[in-house]
């Protein structure tokens, strides 16, 4: 057997070693040289779709090739059609950050590559995920109700439609399970994530009893709304079974009123789920805690470290406050899958708290980001990007060609041009079409609005100030 190196090799594992010792130290610097060419990349694609089929083999090597070869059609075909989500010029939909700890964690990751459904198939990754994000809990002031010292913690899932769709499965089975859907009945706002809808159709809600809720003046779930929606339901019979409330929507980052929510929810026994895909890595800083009152009182929880925490795609923490509901409802345990540390309920096994069965290594992310970056300088990045977000609402606000279309908040500004949404439109194009920078849209009140999130780790203050310009010379 001959290794990509040339060199004879005994075994596999000497082969595959010989070829990482080789091979891995060339990708690294392909990585390295990507990012010092960030800045300089238009941040979205200028590609028509086909563009990479056409340019592709029509059919697959059925020898091995070059890697040098391999990275080379990396930065001529893959490169051109990506959008630069670690660009610094990228203020489009929310962040997916990620950091060189997190690179490096995914390396171990990938080259140990083992599944961590349960305790026994690898002792190491249900542990560590399970301390990890108990430090969460203590880093973010999150109630110690979801510890995994009582009854509740911590699983990491790949997104946070993913954790919404298992609360919707434990909410469902602690109202009655299946026996049950046809009373059982969901809320939320009407500017919630679309995967609160999305989840309750796959956890088999009947689709007429989603409620979506109307909002207030700054787009928030209005609570006298949904206490109209509870009594109505109510009184026609039916069971409340799940409310979805949001701290930091995605197209305003408004924060619902979690305290009335809560106190709604205790009164019908419906259990309570916040989203705060974004927002939930602010609870570092101290200073932004305010918005997570009445958090203590909620059934599930979750929020992505994969967005502003430096932690790369796809890690989403979700905090039960009750795991039982949770196994309840997705604890399936073949024989092939029993262990006695299992049976003996000595030990968490995340299979049970997740829809699929294998799940990756995803805790030694947050390990090695948390080590190797640590904490404050995690808060430090949050609490620029919020200040630079206030100042870009102090530019705009005194711009008269700019309205801003909700209440700035954290690290989100939505504006609209006064001559309406074609201009609007018109403005948001150009800057896309420009390279310089990318912005995403949004609706309020039925009018377009332009969404700036400042939330890109490589971001500074000079990029902010020049997409500002940027609108500037084209408003």
């Amino acid at each position: 057997m001959t290794d990509p190196t040339g060199r004879p090799d005994g075994t596999v594992a000497e082969s595959d070693a010989a070829a990482y010792e080789r091979w891995g130290p060339e990708v690294l610097a392909f990585v390295a040289d990507y990012w010092r060419r960030l800045e300089r990349l238009p941040v979205g694609p200028d590609v028509e779709p086909g563009w990479l089929r056409s340019r592709l083999p029509a059919s697959a090597p059925t020898s091995p090739e070059d890697v040098e070869r391999v990275l080379a059609d990396v930065d001529e075909l893959i490169v051109p059609a990506l959008t630069h989500w670690q660009s610094p010029n990228f203020f489009a939909y929310f962040p997916a950050n990620t950091s060189w700890p997190s690179v490096l964690a995914d390396l171990v990751c990938s080259g140990t590559s083992v599944n961590g459904m349960s305790w026994a198939t690898s002792p190491a990754a249900t542990e560590l995920e399970t301390h990890v994000l108990d430090w969460l809990v203590d880093l973010c002031g999150l109630p110690a109700r979801f510890r995994s010292d009582g009854p509740g913690g911590g699983v990491i899932q790949d997104t946070a439609s993913s954790a919404t769709t298992v609360s919707l499965m434990a909410a469902r089975e602690r109202a009655g399970g299946n026996r049950r859907l046809s009373d059982l009945t969901v809320y939320t706002s009407e500017h919630a994530h679309s995967s609160i809808e999305k989840g309750a159709h796959l956890a088999g809600f009947w689709p007429e009893h989603l409620r979506l809720v109307p909002t207030d003046d700054a787009f928030a779930l209005d609570p006298a709304a949904l206490g109209a929606a509870l009594a109505d339901d109510i009184a026609a019979g039916l069971t409340p079974a799940y409310v979805g409330a949001t701290i930091g929507t995605t197209s305003s980052m408004a924060v619902d009123p979690l305290p009335d929510i809560a106190e709604m929810t205790r009164r019908t026994g419906a259990w309570l789920h916040v989203d705060a895909a974004m927002a939930g890595s602010a609870a570092l800083c101290e200073e932004h805690r305010g918005l997570f009152a009445g958090l203590d009182h909620a059934d599930s929880y979750t929020f992505n470290p994969h967005k502003w925490m430096g932690v790369g795609v796809d890690c989403s923490v979700l905090y039960v406050a009750d795991r039982a509901s949770l196994i309840d409802a997705l604890s399936i345990t073949p024989t092939y899958l029993r262990s006695a540390h299992h049976d003996a309920g000595e030990v968490i096994d995340y299979r049970d708290w997740q829809m699929q069965l294998g799940r990756r290594f995803r805790s030694l992310k947050v390990w090695f980001v948390l080590r190797l970056t640590g904490a404050e300088a995690i808060r430090s990045m949050i609490r620029d990007h919020v200040e630079w977000t206030a100042r870009a609402v102090d530019r705009l606000g005194s711009d008269p060609r700019w309205v801003v279309a909700a209440p700035p908040m954290l690290d989100l500004v939505c504006v609209r041009h006064v001559e309406g949404d074609d201009r609007t439109l018109e403005v948001l194009d150009a800057v896309n079409e420009s390279g310089r920078a990318l912005l995403t849209r949004t609706d309020l009140d039925e009018r377009a609005v332009i969404r700036i999130c400042v939330g890109a780790r490589t971001t500074e203050w000079r990029h902010v100030e020049a997409l500002l310009d940027l609108l500037d010379e084209l408003a």
